[in-house]
């Protein structure tokens, strides 16, 4: 089962607009299907190592401190400065808008809902519910510890992607939703599509399976969240971003593709970018500077079909959202393609 992603339109799911600091995004994220094991699911390739992510205070869920998001040598914790240019890293960024800013697609909230993907930490105790999907056959069948007042992507009356992001780190366990709605007050959901990632395990979704994203990727892993950057001072891991026309191939760990393009010249899905080492990020806000590090160190993968060069991060009502601006004066001319391997074509 082939399932087309949000450019261009599929069944009763339309994509919505995400709204990014200042306003409402182009962005068109939105659709998915899953995996192999559904009392484990799947997660994510690897490569070479870095620190991984961990909990920034391990003490409020009761979390092992050993459980981080994916083991180091995943390919989200992979420090990728060393890394070869692509050789048609020019033509690549060039598709994507050479002379196109950045946006952050995070923030506070606008016209009251949040913006951004939220995301919920759920404790091991957290009752599962039956999640019903309309893409069963490629979904983790569950069941799902989601919390009835779980927050939505838009809020809970939002006609967008809609996703629902639920992490158990005492079960070092990550579950995402797509299209996702509560049903008799949270009792149980129905979706889009699921999936299911053991956060210890490097294991790949099966070639040309999506997840609650295009690529076939987790969403969680991805995100600026407000701890790392403003508590922590720094991301060490890669980040997600979206571009509005894709090639209809994938490079791992991305495990689908989202087009019918075959131009060379348009990024595949998974294609990991990373910001010029001689990029001067000095004069912006010190947010943006610990996002330029991040982007300089781990680079961002293209996750799904959207508004070009939009960066994908989780609401806080803590952000800055003047501050967050600073980063629309990055062009796509800040950023370079590295070689990860070669695409797979179609799946």
């Amino acid at each position: 089962m082939q399932r087309w992603r949000c450019l261009l339109g599929f069944g009763a799911f339309a994509c919505g607009a995400s709204p990014g600091v200042g306003g409402p995004s182009g962005s068109t994220e939105g659709s998915a299907t899953t995996s192999p094991d559904p009392s484990v699911g799947t997660t994510v390739g690897a490569t070479a190592s870095t620190t991984a992510m961990t909990s920034s205070d391990p003490d409020d869920t009761g979390a092992p401190a050993d459980c981080t998001i994916f083991p180091a040598d995943n390919p989200w914790n992979q420090d990728i400065s060393g890394l070869a240019v692509h050789e048609n890293s020019a033509a690549l960024i060039a598709s994507i808008g050479l002379d196109t800013g950045m946006h952050a697609d995070f923030g506070t909230e606008w016209e009251g809902a949040p913006i951004g993907i939220p995301y919920i930490e759920v404790p091991a105790t957290q009752p599962t519910v039956p999640v019903s999907f309309e893409y069963a056959d490629q979904s983790d069948p569950g069941p799902y510890p989601i919390p009835a007042d779980a927050p939505i992507e838009g809020g809970p009356d939002a006609d967008g992607d809609r996703h629902v992001l639920a992490l158990d780190r005492e079960n070092c366990r990550l579950f995402e939703l797509y299209a996702a709605y509560p049903v008799d007050g949270g009792t149980s959901w129905t979706a889009g599509s699921g999936a299911i990632f053991d956060l210890r395990s490097n294991a790949l979704r099966p070639a040309g399976w999506t997840s609650a994203d295009a690529a076939g990727l987790p969403i969680f892993p991805g995100l600026v969240r407000y701890d790392e950057v403003v508590e922590q001072g720094v991301i060490a891991h890669a980040l997600r971003f979206t571009v509005s026309e894709s090639r209809a191939a994938y490079i791992p760990p991305a495990t689908h593709q989202a087009a019918e393009a075959t131009d060379e010249n348009l990024p595949p899905m998974g294609l990991r970018v990373r910001m010029r080492a001689d990029y001067d990020c000095s004069g912006l806000a010190s947010e943006i500077q610990v996002i330029c590090t991040a982007l300089k160190t781990y680079g961002m993968f293209v996750a799904d079909n959207g508004s070009d060069w939009y960066l994908s991060g989780a609401p806080d009502p803590r952000w800055n959202d003047e501050a967050l601006h600073d980063i629309d004066g990055i062009t796509g001319a800040a950023f370079e393609v590295v070689y990860t391997g070669d695409p797979i074509v179609g799946g």
